[in-house]
């Protein structure tokens, strides 16, 4: 059946319309103005067959079945319009193509178009998801996991329901059920009556509705209202209605009737008369008002000067004095080059309904959180919230995650019907993977032995890094919580390292480590300062030319500085008390410089050695000083080299 809200492109948003006629060169785009859309596509259609094909022509046909929201036909004249004028075209006409190609269910040939027009047309400036997201995203979208239990409402009828509110304990919705109160008044467009306001009472199972009645005689006028929204103490409304006052219809300079929000309080038990808000315009239209739960916000739709898209979601804040701030356009990050419409907002969450985000067909519901820095990227609630129709509308208590929405989609009761749901809580699960490098040199690591651990210590599963270092596991892990990853292998130090899930549902944590050789054991601290210890090195009797088993040590040195590649040290070199004191400490300086050289000569920087100088007799470790008598052991122990860390890390 057909749907107001896909006729919004001429429409406005839902309600309003164009109450006059263009005179063009035939009656079709009389009746297409006039959005007459069966009769003008019936009439562009025996033009076609009389071999008019302009593209003029084949647009509008193709128009008039997407804005009345037969998506067959649509598919078919869109079909004929690019194989004849693809070149040529506007990126709307992609765009609506890819809709009425979704609406059908023909996702796969649907994302064959995005990706063909993505490639053919300038699309740099239409910013709508269905061109700028991958093939996956909508694969993504298709295949993931129902949140949502729907139930059609037994209040439904025959033609639109739509729009429910919260008011009070009750639920007030929009409807173009005939009241009688104007002796069944239709809008041309559809047959159907206007629109007025109705009111049901909520089932304590808050599965249905029941108890409809009129809302109220002095709000429901001659033409359409529309989109309430309620204070929180109930006593004052905003709601959206035809331009219209005195029992007229107000006009622009084209002879539209466009929309604008009114407001009325409740006194003694009855609604004054409505009153309009300061930001209105008889140039374009203001409608579906949403109030922030402290009633201090007010989220509107409109496609005033400095929209992004056909309909963007504004907001103004409410002032002390009733007065109203100047519009401001939540933005890119909300707003497209589609329609974004029916906000609804929450103390989270702004939820809307959207055509340009990527999505199912028609307008589908997205969720947005309220932060500190403005609102997160919008999430497509998904099937079976979403449909390939229109969805949209809704409204949600998020203590108990039961709300309402309205839906065009098959198998309803009427042109719109009002849905009831229950969002299940959503399971957030994660998994986790990574890689084990050599902490020296960066290179992968083979087999290591890689654990997973809660945050009782209880082991969740072992597996060990592939070729690439690499290694997963397949156990599912909660959001936003704790585990350890626990790595071994022999000649290797062990290490792990603690990470916390997000609250991002099917995230993959990737988690690098890096593994030590066990040559580290090699640093000592001893009297507070850090040494790198190797066995003493010995150079030839009166030489200072590094010898093969002196190399074999000092490779040592090489390995554990490649290891820690921050790593500084400084050489000291140290002789006995035999021989002059002058002699000693030319020797030892060219053997510390030496060793040094041979160092440098094994990859590693010479930056990172400090200093390397031969110390004598200077700094002995007993007291086997000039003129002492001491075994050649007891002088041995004043002998040596030492590697002295100055920075480590």
């Amino acid at each position: 059946m057909r749907s107001f809200k896909t006729n919004i492109p001429v429409l406005i948003f839902f309600l309003g319309g164009l109450l006059h006629a263009q005179l063009k060169y035939n009656d079709a785009d009389i009746n297409f103005d006039n959005l007459l859309y069966v009769k003008a596509a019936k009439q562009y259609e025996t033009m076609v067959r009389k071999g008019e094909q302009s593209q003029h022509v084949l647009q509008r046909l193709g128009d008039a079945y997407f804005f009345n929201t037969d998506m067959e036909n649509a598919v078919k004249w869109y079909g004929v319009l690019f194989t004849k004028y693809e070149k040529i075209l506007e990126p709307k006409y992609a765009f609506r193509y890819v809709h009425a190609l979704k609406g059908i269910g023909d996702y796969k040939q649907a994302k064959g178009i995005m990706k063909i027009y993505t490639q053919k047309m300038d699309m740099s400036a239409y910013q709508v998801a269905q061109f700028h997201d991958n093939d996956e995203a909508l694969d993504e979208l298709m295949a993931r996991q129902p949140q949502y239990y729907i139930s059609n409402l037994g209040i439904n009828s025959a033609v639109a329901d739509f729009g429910p509110t919260y008011y009070k304990d009750k639920i007030v919705f929009s409807s173009s059920r005939d009241s009688l109160t104007f002796e069944s008044r239709v809008y041309e467009w559809n047959r159907q009556p206007y629109l007025d306001f109705f009111m049901a009472d909520t089932l304590d199972s808050g599965s249905d509705l029941a108890n409809v009645t009129s809302f109220s005689s002095i709000l429901n006028t001659r033409y359409h209202e529309a989109g309430a929204t309620f204070i929180p103490e109930g006593n004052v409304v905003y709601f959206t209605r035809n331009n219209y006052t005195h029992q007229t219809l107000g006009r622009d300079g084209e002879g539209t009737n466009h929309l604008k929000i009114y407001t009325s309080e409740l006194r003694g038990g009855e609604w004054t008369e409505a009153q309009e808000v300061s930001f209105n315009s008889e140039e374009y239209s203001v409608g579906q008002p949403a109030l922030s739960p402290d009633g201090k916000k007010l989220y509107f739709v409109s496609d005033m000067p400095g929209s992004i898209g056909g309909t963007d979601i504004f907001v103004v804040d409410i002032l002390r004095d009733g007065s109203f701030s100047q519009p401001r356009n939540l933005g890119p990050s909300i707003n497209t080059s589609g329609r974004e419409m029916f906000p609804f907002v929450t103390e989270e969450k702004l939820y809307f309904a959207s055509d340009g985000h990527l999505g199912l067909g028609g307008l589908d519901v997205f969720e947005s959180e309220l932060g500190i820095s403005g609102y997160a990227a919008p999430n497509n609630l998904g099937v079976p919230l979403n449909s390939n129709r229109d969805d949209f509308g809704y409204i949600v208590n998020e203590k108990t995650q039961r709300g309402y929405f309205s839906s065009n989609r098959e198998g309803g009761k009427g042109d719109d019907d009002i849905y009831s749901f229950q969002r299940m809580e959503e399971s957030c699960e994660q998994t986790v993977k990574g890689s084990v490098i050599r902490k020296s040199n960066a290179q992968p690591i083979v087999n290591v032995i890689v654990e997973l651990v809660d945050t009782d210590g209880n082991s969740l599963g072992k597996t060990s890094t592939d070729p690439y270092g690499a290694f997963e596991f397949e156990n599912v892990l909660e959001c936003e919580v704790g585990y350890e990853i626990k790595i071994s292998k022999q000649g290797f130090l062990p290490n792990e390292t603690l990470f916390v899930t997000s609250k991002q549902k099917d995230y993959i944590n990737d988690v690098p480590l890096e593994i030590t050789k066990e040559l580290n054991k090699l640093i000592v601290r001893e009297n507070g300062v850090l040494k790198i210890k190797i066995d003493n090195i010995y150079f030839d009797l009166n030489k200072a030319e590094i010898r093969p088993d002196a190399a074999q040590e000092l490779n040592k040195i090489v390995e554990v500085m490649k290891e820690y590649p921050k790593m500084v040290i400084k050489i000291e070199a140290h002789t006995d008390s035999r021989g002059s004191d002058r002699y000693n400490e030319t020797l030892s300086d060219k053997r510390a410089k030496s060793t040094g050289s041979y160092i440098v000569s094994q990859g590693i920087e010479a930056s990172r050695i400090e200093s390397a100088i031969g110390y004598g007799e200077k700094v002995l470790l007993n007291q086997c000083s000039n003129g002492v008598r001491c075994t050649n052991e007891e002088h041995d122990v004043n002998r040596r080299s030492e590697f002295i860390i100055v920075k480590l890390d």
